[in-house]
């Protein structure tokens, strides 16, 4: 009796879950078409509600408007190369050279398109399971009992949505979509290490924005300018962070900062620094999809100051 319910509670999930998949691609594939067809309509209208104020593609001034142009207009090959979670490890290795990559990369445990491999038994008790054709989406595993089905269940989920179609996301799109497991990074106190954001504009720093975590799992952010002046400026959804010391090797975290952004306009590269040692996190594109609130909001148009559309750029992209 208990296995022909086990039976029938197991078809039901993986019909709820094909029904979830089925309806996740409608619902993206439609929001895509329907701002093509009408000029972006469904986008301005999110971002006049998330940011606050009128979305101008045809003049963008603000850090945020020109992410959003950044999404419908820059086809640089390099960017779905880089935001790929598992082929951007060939491109920090081109950049900075084998030993510099082999230092900072966080260690890479698997790899596959296949979740159904994954070798549970000979992984270690603590790792974080990812994908890498989108942003955001992780499984920590901190102890050996977690659930096996459910992480391969999550994983095909991931496998199977086009992530970032509906926000306009070009990037994601051509990545060939995998499963990378890593080793997961600790602080003294058992919490993800601090993050540091470094806001890049023509291959030179801006900003900074250091990302605490806590026990009440509340990430705190911090923001300094390039000289590490604080900033009295606080990002939508974070409460702000404390001051605090410029790290010793601030010049190598930023040194290595300036040569991964000198392909872009713009990037924000983010490492995490565990007891003075640098770990690559990523680049990230498309910071918040272009709805990310500042506060206040006057930052968002600085930071767009630094942010030159220049034609030469796109030309360069084209070839």
């Amino acid at each position: 009796m208990n296995k022909t319910y086990k039976k029938i509670k197991e078809k039901i999930k993986n019909n709820n879950f094909l029904f979830f998949i089925i309806l996740k691609n409608i619902r993206d594939y439609s929001f895509y078409f329907l701002n093509k067809i009408f000029n972006y309509k469904l986008e301005k209208i999110k971002f006049h509600k998330k940011v606050g104020y009128q979305l101008n593609l045809n003049n963008p001034k603000s850090y945020n408007e020109k992410i959003v142009w950044k999404k419908i207009n820059d086809r640089n090959p390099l960017l779905p190369i880089t935001a790929d979670k598992y082929k951007v490890r060939s491109y920090i290795k081109k950049v900075l050279g084998e030993k510099k990559a082999k230092e900072i990369l966080i260690p890479l445990l698997y790899v596959t398109d296949k979740p159904e491999t994954i070798p549970f038994k000979s992984l270690p008790s603590t790792f974080i399971v990812k994908a890498n054709h989108d942003s955001g989406s992780h499984i920590i595993v901190k102890n050996s009992h977690f659930d096996k089905k459910e992480i391969i269940r999550t994983c095909k989920k991931w496998l199977r949505i086009p992530y970032g179609l509906e926000k306009l996301e070009w990037m994601y799109q051509p990545i060939k979509r995998k499963i990378t497991i890593e080793k997961l990074l600790f602080d003294a106190d058992g919490h993800i290490p601090k993050r540091y954001n470094f806001q890049m504009f023509h291959g030179k720093c801006k900003s900074i924005h250091v990302i605490f975590s806590n026990k009440m799992n509340i990430p705190t952010v911090s923001s300094f300018d390039e000289k590490w002046n604080f900033l009295s400026v606080k990002i939508s959804g974070y409460p702000q962070g404390p001051k605090i010391k410029k790290p010793k090797n601030y010049e190598i975290m930023l040194e290595f900062a300036e040569k991964l952004a000198e392909a872009f306009d713009h990037v924000r590269v983010d490492f995490y620094n565990l007891n003075g040692k640098i770990y690559f996190g990523e680049l990230t594109h498309y910071t918040a999809s272009g709805m990310g609130k500042f506060e206040p909001i006057s930052f968002d148009f600085e930071l767009g100051q630094h942010w030159k559309i220049e034609p030469e750029y796109w030309k360069n992209n084209e070839k």
